[in-house]
């Protein structure tokens, strides 16, 4: 099942994938949309296995800048979808015992590095906490229930450009990753079920580096 606000698009998509392909219009900031989406997927297919929040935006304000409708619209996008998702499957996983959730972050929801970005990396380690906190809970009775997160660095895709207030394109920035590339990390998540994935070797190491060189300890 694919679900987005472009109907076009999705068409497009949705041949490329094949005939058992169902696409979904919807607006994943709305919980009615996700909740459309879930219901579809059931009286299509009879069962969700794996449910995929991948929308996103970036944002090109300096914190310093941010207005409460700047905050707002990321947490909306970036976090709030996720949560609907998350939220409106796990009556279903439940009833199952099983079932997958994959949220996609990225590396600024682990180090802050990109100061323009601001709000969007607050979404970003907000969403990092409330996987991390879904996962404790159901898992606490389901543990056949999983929670990921994927975190990319750059990918090749109009996010920059189509960023709130614009921004670098994101098809030029150097060290990208392409997103048949990052694709490929999730589907190997779905068949691993790990919890916590880097799209790129020597994230995880980087992450580590960074928080060690702030100190820490008294």
């Amino acid at each position: 099942m694919l679900v987005a606000r472009r109907a076009a698009a999705l068409n497009e998509v949705s041949v490329r994938c094949g005939p058992n392909a169902l696409t979904v219009v919807g607006n994943v900031t709305r919980r009615a949309d996700v909740k459309r989406a879930v219901d579809a997927a059931l009286a299509r297919f009879g069962h969700i296995d794996v449910w995929v929040n991948n929308a996103g935006q970036g944002i090109t304000r300096l914190p310093s800048q941010l207005t409460d409708d700047d905050l707002d619209e990321m947490m909306a996008v970036n976090l709030k979808s996720a949560l609907y998702g998350m939220q409106e499957t796990l009556p279903h996983f439940m009833e199952r015992g099983t079932g997958h959730v994959i949220n996609v972050s990225s590396m600024l929801g682990r180090i802050p590095f990109a100061v323009f970005r601001s709000a969007y990396n607050a979404a970003k380690h907000a969403l990092n906490a409330l996987t991390l906190n879904f996962r404790a809970e159901v898992q606490e009775k389901r543990p056949g229930i999983q929670y990921s997160l994927v975190s990319p660095g750059v990918v090749r895709t109009e996010f920059g450009l189509n960023a709130r207030y614009g921004g670098p394109d994101s098809r030029m920035l150097p060290g990208s990753q392409s997103a048949e590339e990052v694709a490929a990390v999730i589907a190997g998540v779905i068949d691993a079920r790990r919890p916590d994935v880097y799209t790129l070797p020597g994230m995880a190491q980087r992450v580590a580096g960074f928080y060690g060189s702030l100190g820490g300890d008294p």
